[in-house]
């Protein structure tokens, strides 16, 4: 679910997903089979997208062999290597076993996690903050692996809407809990440097499931702590 903000101040999106969440296994609820992991940074794909890089380069009007362009191809592939890294990270790798046995059913918040990402119909950058919230159910994830499941999604070619959902089903797999709910804001390049140009302008994207889905004040609850609750 997603709402295209023009105000930062606004409330909390009042709109919810309401699929079934996938709680199967972290293999399946990951979009990427990592039949690519370990095959990126080899010297064959490096060189294919060098040059495909100069060929961009030469397609703008521009001579890669000038001296200010000279090294520009091979930072262009360094920097959509480094940009796209999460096709080589799964998330099963990422969690790690890290999931720890609790008595406890009060609900866990992180905020703030900063993503990076590229909007996959014009390769732009979107940039932004994860709110991520969760209750227990006998078990807890390390903090630090909700970070670095946004990251691994983030590290995609993407779309905010997605991805946001992704987080959430990942984390339902991950620890099985009561219930979890993501919210996404961020800034789209594809919005502010092309096309309709609207500078400032926000899209917060949420998704919830189990209790925070189906409790209306556990749905408040997060939003509220999140920042997004009703002003």
């Amino acid at each position: 679910v997603f709402k295209l903000k023009m105000d930062p101040s606004s409330s909390a999106p009042d709109v919810h997903d309401k699929r079934p969440v996938r709680r199967s296994s972290l293999l399946e609820v990951d979009s990427i089979d990592g039949s690519w992991k370990g095959k990126r940074n080899t010297e064959e794909n490096r060189a294919k997208l060098l040059e495909a890089c100069k060929t961009i380069l030469e397609c703008l009007g521009e001579d890669p062999t000038r001296e200010g362009l000279v090294k520009t191809p091979q930072r262009m592939t360094d920097a959509l290597l480094d940009m796209t890294q999460g096709y080589e990270q799964s998330i099963a790798d990422v969690v790690n076993d890290a999931v720890f046995t609790v008595d406890t059913d009060d609900m866990v918040v992180v905020k703030d996690i900063p993503i990076y990402s590229l909007c996959e119909h014009h390769v732009l950058p979107f940039y932004g903050v994860v709110h991520i919230g969760y209750i227990p159910d006998g078990k807890v994830l390390g903090l630090s692996k909700l970070a670095r499941i946004a990251q691994v999604y983030s590290r995609r070619l993407q779309v905010q809407e997605r991805m946001t959902r992704q987080i959430a089903d990942a984390i339902m797999t991950a620890v099985g809990p009561a219930g979890c709910g993501v919210v996404v804001e961020c800034h789209h390049m594809c919005m502010e440097m092309r096309g309709v140009q609207k500078t400032g302008a926000s899209t917060v994207s949420s998704a919830v499931a189990g209790v925070f889905r189906d409790d209306p004040k556990t749905r408040q609850e997060f939003f509220s702590l999140v920042g997004r609750g009703s002003k």
